[in-house]
């Protein structure tokens, strides 16, 4: 789940149809999720964005999902849908009493994804909605680019202090996600360009 604050980027790297924060690369950043207990389910305002494929997605696979939901998401999802609206007008998953993610069940205090516990026992081929598997990177889309943005929320701060730890850059913390939104080339040019600005800084 997601409070849509945009961050003000210092700076923008164009990669292909992208144009990418600094940030990207300059943050350092890790999830720990012992210690946040997946907050990012389950604070904010709305649920996580949706894009019209994976809505459809949703449906098609939602009887193998429900067996990982709570009782409290499964009636949420039966009143409402997989989707629902965010104050913009963009689809989102459907929050249950305006708290978590429909999608969300819990193991002891800690949030998981319903999606993605289908996914890993091999029930569906669709891991998670792609704005959960990058967070905290938000994309905004524009007329033949996207923008892409770090997310600065204080609910994540101990991932930052796990990221500066292991010195593990948000681009490379997210590598698999980047690479699923947008390949592999695309994922190799935006490393070039970043090891290309770090020589010059030397």
């Amino acid at each position: 789940m997601y409070i849509f604050v945009a961050n003000i980027a210092t700076k923008m790297i164009p990669v292909n149809h992208t144009n990418v924060s600094d940030d990207i690369y300059l943050v350092k950043f890790c999830c720990d999720l012992p210690k946040c207990k997946g907050a990012c389910c389950v604070a904010g305002d709305a649920g996580a964005p949706l894009e019209i494929e994976e809505i459809n997605i949703l449906q098609e696979n939602l009887d193998e999902i429900i067996p990982y939901m709570t009782p409290e998401g499964i009636e949420t999802i039966k009143e409402q849908g997989v989707f629902d609206y965010d104050a913009t007008g963009n689809y989102v998953t459907p929050l249950v009493k305006g708290r978590e993610c429909a999608f969300v069940y819990f193991v002891g205090k800690i949030a998981f994804c319903a999606i993605e516990k289908a996914f890993e026992n091999k029930k569906i081929d669709f891991r998670k909605p792609v704005s959960c598997h990058l967070y905290p990177i938000r994309i905004t889309s524009y007329q033949g680019f996207d923008a892409l943005n770090y997310h600065k929320w204080s609910i994540c701060n101990k991932a930052l202090r796990k990221g500066s730890e292991l010195n593990l850059p948000l681009y490379v913390f997210l590598k698999d996600s980047l690479i699923r939104k947008y390949g592999q080339a695309w994922y190799d040019e935006l490393v070039k360009i970043i090891e290309t600005m770090n020589k010059k800084k030397r």
